[in-house]
């Protein structure tokens, strides 16, 4: 019997390849702890084995604090700078999955990997390689007595042969099941047959209460093509109030803040919530934009208004506070 640390390093959901870790050692009678501590308590015994997985790269200051805390852990996910992945570790048949420690009702995991797209922010395509299924939704849900709730992490679920998706989609409706893709759809890469699928699923937000869909408008030159999409879906019965858009900002060394305004005007116009990602944690304007979408206050309280009201943490506080209660 050995004695195991799992550390989350980020992330808000539950982190896949640690919860396979913790199925594996559990399964070989070892004693599993999982935390999102990276500093070490006092009272921690010495651990056999130590393991940390970072998922974003501006976790890099927590995930350094984590390595000198425990310099021998084996540190992996699309936030490090390590190419190690769990299966390489315990073997990419194993999909077993533990649950101990996460508060949620839903089944979460993948019927794909990889991505057809090779965009350069992102560390998919690199670390996956091109898109192949890996699991069906019964494979991914827990089975009676669990809801019939999926939060599904593809990042291109389309992307895989299209009678494997299809399947999957035909899964998910007549199985009754809800869906989250908060990973994103395609919106660039839709068709009409996509389209069909999608307006037939329950799809819903993180929470499973609102009917939402995922996507993303990150480079202003896809402005014809994403629109193209967003009336596929319409056509298809999915309003473009159920879309939710992520947008990258401070990304792209020619972006202008009215190329930001361009894209944000234009979803706000549609129906559709923007989101926007802050690509560059340093531009506290950038930021700050962030935050005003992100809360809402947009629908009630003007840009230039917000940011005067938000000099200094203090009065950000403060005025946050008050602005969120006018947010209907």
């Amino acid at each position: 019997m050995r004695i195991v640390r799992l550390t989350q390093i980020d992330g808000a959901l539950p982190n896949l390849a640690l919860m396979k870790l913790a199925h594996w050692h559990k399964a070989q009678g070892d004693v599993v702890t999982l935390t999102r501590d990276v500093e070490r308590d006092p009272s921690e015994p010495d651990y056999d084995a130590v393991y940390g997985s970072a998922i974003f790269k501006f976790s890099q200051d927590k995930l350094l604090r984590f390595q000198a805390q425990w310099p021998k852990a084996i540190i992996g996910g699309t936030g490090s700078p390590f190419v190690r992945t769990v299966e390489d570790l315990i073997g990419g048949e194993y999909e077993h999955y533990d649950y101990a420690g996460h508060d949620v009702d839903y089944s979460i995991g993948f019927t794909q990997r990889g991505c057809r797209l090779r965009c350069k922010f992102c560390e998919v395509p690199k670390k996956e390689g091109k898109p192949k299924s890996v699991n069906t939704i019964y494979d991914i849900w827990r089975g009676e007595g669990h809801p019939k709730k999926l939060h599904l992490l593809d990042n291109d679920f389309f992307g895989q042969e299209t009678v494997k998706w299809m399947k999957r989609a035909q899964e998910i409706v007549s199985g009754g099941f809800r869906v989250c893709l908060s990973q994103g759809i395609n919106v660039r890469l839709l068709n009409p047959l996509a389209c069909t699928a999608l307006a037939q699923m329950q799809y819903r937000d993180t929470k499973f209460q609102r009917r939402r869909l995922y996507t993303a408008w990150d480079n202003i030159g896809d402005e014809a093509i994403f629109f193209r999409g967003v009336d596929m879906l319409e056509a298809a019965g999915v309003p473009p109030k159920h879309l939710m858009s992520y947008m990258l900002i401070g990304f792209d060394p020619a972006e202008t803040w009215d190329r930001i305004w361009h894209r944000f005007n234009r979803m706000v116009e549609r129906g559709i919530r923007p989101y926007p990602m802050v690509f560059n944690k340093e531009r506290k304007d950038l930021v700050a934009f962030q935050r005003w979408v992100v809360t809402g206050l947009y629908r009630v309280v003007p840009w230039n208004v917000y940011r005067r009201g938000t000099k200094s943490a203090e009065s950000e506080e403060s005025f946050l506070r008050s602005a969120l209660c006018a947010v209907p």
